[in-house]
């Protein structure tokens, strides 16, 4: 699993491809089906053609299918009422913490960023040109280009926040750093992100409708003869994905603890079931 995250989190491809070999040769069939079936451009870093930053997930949805998961199968205003206080909430708590932020950038790339500066103290750093520098330190050594931004440690390119080697470069150049920083990062970018406020939709009754909406007939849907049994309200589990179930007690039946350590003198002498399952 660590070659696995080493892989997806390499910025040059060079690693990438040392990793990959590793899993080839450990997973081979792993290996196949993530650059068969899936295609690096899809979990990779360093294949990724568009701006990813820091970000290595794209499921966002699931965070808010947790949030609804008790309001999901409310009626539709009921549920669009909860969705619009959560939001409003959300917003609201992270003004307040963007206004308060001293620092230039915010807390998140602020703690990333301080340590690199103490990092960077001693570097060896030759110019090579008036906006290119050569940067030796640390077991990678690099080549800045503080007007364009990069850097061939890749990091600089790929997350635009100033690599160590970056931050070598700007005390040999006397910039700032922060110059070269993405603004999306700083703190003006944090406040504008949750500047507006979402209000409430109100009452149904103060709802301005066009006529063209109110006098429009909405048929219903066409209903389906349903299955025998409760219906299903948990989503089906993507394909390999594993979910936690508790463990049973093979004496008395209970969950949460295995037979030898039940307490109870009776019970059903059902077999324990497994922790995590495929599904």
């Amino acid at each position: 699993m660590g070659s696995y995250w080493s892989t997806v989190n390499a910025y040059r491809c060079e690693d990438f491809a040392r990793y990959m070999t590793e899993i080839s040769h450990r997973y081979s069939r792993v290996a196949e089906y993530l650059e068969n079936e899936v295609g690096f451009k899809k979990w990779s870093r360093c294949h990724y053609p568009g701006l990813r930053y820091n970000i290595t997930t794209t499921n966002m949805v699931e965070s808010l299918n947790s949030m609804l998961v008790n309001a999901r199968d409310f009626p539709y205003v009921a549920l669009l009422d909860v969705i619009q206080e959560k939001m409003s909430k959300w917003w609201n708590d992270r003004r307040i913490v963007a206004m308060a932020i001293t620092a230039p950038l915010t807390p998140s790339r602020e703690s990333e960023f301080r340590p690199r500066f103490a990092q960077s103290n001693g570097w060896h750093t030759l110019q090579l040109n008036p906006v290119t520098y050569h940067v030796k330190g640390g077991e990678l050594e690099g080549v800045v280009d503080i007007f364009n931004k990069t850097c061939t440690c890749k990091e600089f390119d790929i997350d635009k926040l100033p690599c160590v080697h970056a931050i070598a470069a700007t005390h040999h150049a006397q910039v700032s750093v922060y110059s070269l920083v993405s603004p999306y990062y700083t703190k003006e970018s944090y406040v504008l992100a949750y500047g507006e406020t979402i209000y409430p939709v109100g009452s149904q009754s103060q709802w301005d409708v066009p006529n063209k909406v109110a006098t429009r007939v909405v048929l219903p849907r066409e209903v389906k003869e349903r299955k025998r049994g409760r219906p299903k309200t948990s989503r089906f589990p993507s394909v390999g994905e594993f979910r936690k179930r508790k463990n049973r007690c093979g004496k008395c039946g209970a969950y949460g603890h295995y037979k030898k350590k039940c307490n109870s003198q009776t019970g059903s002498t059902e077999g324990n079931q497994p922790t995590d399952v495929p599904v």
